[in-house]
Parts: structure tokens; C-alpha cells; sequence
């Protein structure tokens, strides 16, 4: 048995065809098939079952490819505490971030980030929380961005900024007409919200009482997972929304015109990096943290008078 196979086995794990995961593997789809093949002769068992479309782990299975994802974790740890030893900035780090936070803070630092340490090679994904909590565990990414905190004792949470939340309005709308507004004078009927398992949703229910109230009685529930879509239907004169503030920063004079501000003190969002408690890429993700930091506005550095919103 050797890392070599238990890596092929979370390749076909993770993509469930043998021609995509030797793709992502670098060979050839033969040798990745004999290579799992070899494995499962060596421990006698039978890891996929090859009759189902696509394949699937046996029961069996899974629990191998659980421990094969940790043993493998834990060999490259050894790689990443020598690099980290000698001060060497290299190496991939794959990062998780929730799509509310994504759009808006990635593009901002990226190309600084490769400039500045072209060894490092970024892949980044747009999860879910519940996703980026689960692919941390199994080892899959190495750090992820999202709201926090996030309350698991398993992940360390590094706070990032503290990011207000904003009014989006329709011009057609009663509150068009305020310059500021409290969450006590929103209406569930007429906010657009995010489908369930994006935590944004759950901090303006948390928030706000009535909407946790009378969440029941909404009358068209569009599940959509964009905020982008959210914006869209309110710019065409339809209700209210709630956006992050980073989610504004490029909006036109018209779009400014339909964003209101909350009273003091303001609902925000606590945004971090977490990490697995025993991580070893350290020199990397402070260099994350040192690049989103300096293009987040000054304002967001600190929580100030802002009431930070449960995820739960």
C-alpha cells in the first residue's frame, strides 16, 4: 500500500469516474485503474463498487477513503513543517469561500497575492459553511473564508473584519423614502432572502424577530443562492434585500441612490479564515490574512458599536 494508491482512491472518491480522476492526477486512466485495483487486492476488500453510474464507495469504502484521506493529510503535513522551517513561501493551499463573501473580497487581493508569491498556486472554491466545515475535516481544502463564528471545536477561527450589513430598496418601496432604517421596519413579505444553507440568511432571520416569526407566511419562496440575483430583482422594483457592504463597492450612482444604511448599532457580519486545529501551512494563510487586510476598508478592522449577527 502506498500514497501513491490511497490518493488515486480519493481522486475516483472525489470525482466518480476513473477518466476525470486520473485527469486530475496526471496519468493515464489505465494505470490509475490498476493502481486501485492493486490496493483493493492488497487489503483483500473491494473499495468501489464499479457496477453502479457513476461508481460509488462501498460501505467498506467509505470508511477506507475517510482514513485514506487522513493519512494522506498527514504526509504532506511533513512537506508543509520543512517548508515552514526554512522560511520557504511555496507550496498549493486550496481555500474555501462562502459565495456572499467570494465576489467581493477575492478579486480585490488576488492578483497582488500571485504577484507578490508566484510559488504559491491558489485554487479556490465557492462552498457552502456546512461544506467548508466538512471538506476542512476530511482534508480536502486547507483553510476556508466565511462567516463566523462558527463554533466547532475541531476548526480554529482567525476573526478578519467585522462587515455592516445594507438595505437594498426599490424605488417602489415605502422605504425608499428614509435615508436610514431599522431592522424593526422590515416586512418578511417584502425581503428577498437566500436559500437555506447560506448563512447570511440565518443572521438577517436571527436579527431580525418578526422575520423569525413570520417566516412561515412568505409568499413566494425563490430558492436562489446568488446575491446577485437578489439585487437584480429588487432593481427591477421589487421589494428589499439585504447585502453585505463589500457587495456594493462597485455600484453605480443609480444603484448607490436604492442603498440604505442601518441605525446605530448597525447588523454586521464577523468574516474569518478557519483552519483545521493542527495546521501547518501557517506562513501562507498569515500571508492571506496580511493581503485581505490591506484592501478591507479601515472602518471594518474593528467591531466597534456594530451588533455582530448569529449564523445559528
Amino acid at each position: 500500500m502506498t500514497i501513491t494508491q490511497l490518493e488515486y482512491i480519493i481522486a475516483l472518491d472525489s470525482y466518480r469516474n476513473f477518466a476525470l480522476a486520473a485527469d486530475k492526477c496526471f496519468v493515464t486512466q489505465p494505470t490509475l485503474s490498476m493502481q486501485v485495483q492493486k490496493l483493493e487486492d492488497f487489503l483483500g476488500v473491494q473499495i468501489f463498487d464499479r457496477n453502479k453510474k457513476p461508481i460509488e464507495p462501498t460501505e467498506l469504502g467509505i470508511d477506507i477513503i475517510m482514513q485514506a484521506r487522513q493519512v494522506v493529510h498527514e504526509h504532506k503535513k511533513i512537506q508543509e513543517l520543512i517548508k515552514d522551517k526554512k522560511g520557504v513561501m511555496s507550496g498549493n493551499i486550496h481555500i474555501g469561500v462562502i459565495p456572499t463573501i467570494g465576489p467581493y473580497l477575492i478579486p480585490q487581493f488576488l492578483i497582488n497575492f500571485i504577484e507578490k508569491y508566484p510559488e504559491v498556486i491558489l485554487t479556490i472554491s465557492e462552498l457552502t459553511t456546512a461544506q467548508i466545515i466538512e471538506q476542512l475535516k476530511l482534508g480536502m481544502i486547507d483553510c476556508g473564508i466565511l462567516a463566523t463564528p462558527i463554533h466547532e471545536p475541531a476548526i480554529t477561527e482567525i476573526p478578519l473584519y467585522w462587515e455592516p450589513l445594507v438595505a437594498y430598496v426599490s424605488k417602489k418601496h415605502s422605504l425608499f423614502k428614509k435615508s436610514s432604517l431599522s431592522m424593526g421596519e422590515i416586512d418578511i413579505n417584502e425581503v428577498w432572502l437566500l436559500n437555506e444553507g447560506h448563512c447570511l440568511r440565518n443572521q438577517v432571520i436571527n436579527f431580525c424577530h418578526d422575520l423569525k416569526k413570520h417566516i412561515e407566511v412568505i409568499r413566494l419562496d425563490y430558492q436562489t443562492g446568488s446575491v446577485e440575483t437578489l439585487k437584480k430583482i429588487v432593481e427591477l422594483g421589487k421589494g428589499i434585500t439585504i447585502l453585505p457592504e463589500l457587495a456594493i463597492q462597485d455600484f453605480n450612482a443609480k444603484q448607490i441612490g436604492m442603498v440604505r444604511y442601518f441605525k446605530t448599532p448597525e447588523p454586521s457580519r464577523e468574516v474569518g479564515i478557519v483552519v483545521t486545529k493542527n495546521y501547518v501551512k501557517k506562513r501562507i494563510i498569515d500571508a492571506l490574512k496580511e493581503e485581505i487586510l490591506a484592501v478591507v476598508p479601515e472602518k471594518m478592522k474593528h467591531v466597534g458599536s456594530r451588533v455582530v449577527l448569529e449564523i445559528m
